[in-house]
């Protein structure tokens, strides 16, 4: 751990919706102690329409979002992870490449908003949900007392946020 701020990666399976709004959220959120980036073992190429209409009307830079493989971190040596969050269940049961620096890992899938089916507004409402959820889970993770726990602690901590019930669960 690099003991104050940490480097953080989203995996999703086409790192167009989830995952994006997940490293939208940490950048946002993460009040300079945490970096998001997000990526997808196989990436769509794009942002999903909807996710880039939520994450701009909640004031998030949509600019600054692409969607790029999981190769794109796994093959370069400038940002070290600390730690891997697998965010759909596409990826949980995936191979991860090997991230340099060791990270901690933990799987928080939510449900996938993109297929959901059914009127304009019923989509629109999959995304807000699926964003709420990940800044729930997020907001709990950069609350935790990372400086007062051990690395099996943490781990055990990463691995109860990724538990919590997802609206479909409740």
């Amino acid at each position: 751990m690099s003991g104050g701020t940490y480097n953080v990666l989203f995996l999703c399976r086409a790192n167009s919706a989830r995952s994006i709004m997940a490293e939208a959220i940490l950048k946002k959120d993460g009040l300079g102690h945490f970096f998001g980036y997000s990526a997808g073992s196989y990436p769509r190429g794009e942002i999903h329409p909807y996710t880039r209409d939520l994450l701009a009307s909640l004031g998030h830079d949509v600019d600054s979002f692409s969607s790029k493989a999981m190769e794109t971190y796994s093959e370069q040596d400038d940002i070290k992870f600390d730690f891997v969050f697998t965010v759909c269940d596409a990826t949980a049961n995936e191979e991860c490449p090997i991230f340099p620096g060791s990270p901690m890992t933990a799987h928080w899938g939510v449900p996938d908003p993109a297929s959901v089916e059914g009127s304009e507004a019923e989509k629109r409402l999959a995304f807000a949900e699926t964003y709420r959820m990940l800044r729930n889970r997020i907001s709990i993770f950069t609350s935790l007392p990372f400086k007062s726990l051990d690395r099996m602690s943490l781990q055990s901590e990463l691995d109860k946020i990724g538990k919590m019930p997802t609206s479909e669960e409740v």
